[in-house]
């Protein structure tokens, strides 16, 4: 795949457009001064932040990326759902737990985004990242099969992350 052109002076283009567009937003007008002044921040920005940036991996499958974050969408109304029967009922069935997942990727960006989705989804939290970057740990609020969950999250989650990225 070929590489995008970078340019000195535009180091982050789409973080620019947004600034800019953000900019407008945050002061709802489009009047000349806050054109230039959005239009500089948009600019400036970038340059000095650019250097505090790591290579992530490029994101493939376009389709696939869309796919995944209608099925996280719908797996948190779903646990939103079964979360609030669980705490509705009796508390001494809740079996709360810290599960160990295994993790196949090995870059950052996929590995955050896998521990968003798991905190984003109701009735499990990422608490950390081993320092091997071999685990995420999990607290789940009630644990019925640790096997079953790591399976879950591997299939569910991981797998098209893996995907998404290529690694």
């Amino acid at each position: 795949m070929k590489a995008k052109p970078t340019y000195r002076w535009l180091p982050m283009p789409y973080h620019s457009i947004l600034l800019f567009i953000t900019w407008l937003l945050l002061n709802n007008t489009i009047d000349n001064g806050h054109l230039v002044l959005g239009a500089f921040l948009a600019l400036v920005i970038p340059l000095l932040t650019a250097g505090l940036s790591k290579p992530q991996p490029a994101m493939h499958k376009p389709w696939l990326t869309i796919k995944q974050c209608l099925l996280v969408l719908g797996d948190i109304v779903t646990a939103n759902i079964e979360v609030a029967i669980q705490v509705m009922g009796p508390l001494e069935n809740l079996n709360p737990a810290m599960v160990a997942i295994p993790l196949d990727l090995n870059a950052e960006l996929p590995i955050t985004l896998l521990a968003s989705t798991v905190s984003l989804t109701p009735g499990t939290v990422s608490a950390e990242v081993s320092s091997c970057r071999g685990y995420l740990y999990v607290h789940v609020l009630n644990l019925k099969d640790e096997q079953a969950l790591i399976n879950t999250i591997k299939q569910r989650y991981e797998a098209p992350l893996k995907e998404i990225f290529e690694c």
